[in-house]
């Protein structure tokens, strides 16, 4: 795609989250979208064939910005485990910011798609954090002889569980504070690592 294509490719996606977000993927129409997105309704059909062929690139999209969110603020973290704490608050921001389209993204992925769709969004994510992993080994900061790839895939899920358990779930009488969780995933993490 060259620049122009791809700034009306970003704003249909953008849109899409909006609305979706607002009204819900069943009450959001394509005429919704494009409106405000600012282009005409031909258009959004050259990049996506249907509102349901949209939950994968609005996935990817989540995913491009916590990743971007996470590695802006692990520029200069020092430690793996300032990483590890800055992995576990973007995660924790972006899944109570995006819930309801995080949800539908996960519904539309597993219904419409395989899983392989799944882990190509994540590899890029994956494979950063592997990065970090392996130089926290080098570092002495973590146990040597650990599977890196394995364990890694492992972490992200322990981090997202523990997000998504938090904001998708119905229960307003909440036993732990936000900050209480990500400290126990924190600390869950640390030890299986050290």
């Amino acid at each position: 795609m060259n620049s122009k294509q791809e700034e009306k490719y970003r704003r249909i996606i953008e849109a899409s989250i909006e609305i979706i977000a607002a009204k819900g993927l069943d009450k959001t129409s394509i005429s919704d979208i494009v409106k405000r997105a600012g282009i005409a309704q031909g258009t959004f059909y050259l990049y996506f064939s249907s509102k349901n062929a949209l939950i994968p690139a609005i996935a990817e999209h989540l995913l491009q910005q916590l990743f971007d969110k996470i590695t802006e603020r692990t520029r200069v973290s020092g430690s793996f485990w300032n990483t590890l704490q800055s992995v576990i608050d973007v995660t924790f921001e972006v899944t109570e910011a995006y819930k309801e389209v995080l949800i539908l993204c996960y519904s539309g992925l597993a219904f419409y798609h395989s899983f392989e769709k799944w882990e190509s969004i994540y590899l890029p994510y994956y494979e950063w954090f592997e990065f970090e992993l392996k130089k926290a080994i080098e570092k002495g900061e973590v146990i040597k002889d650990i599977p890196t790839e394995t364990n890694i895939r492992m972490i992200v899920n322990v981090i997202e569980q523990a997000a998504e358990g938090l904001y998708f779930s119905n229960d307003k009488e909440r036993k732990y504070s936000t900050e209480q969780i990500k400290k126990d995933v924190y600390v869950f993490i640390k030890r299986a690592l050290t």
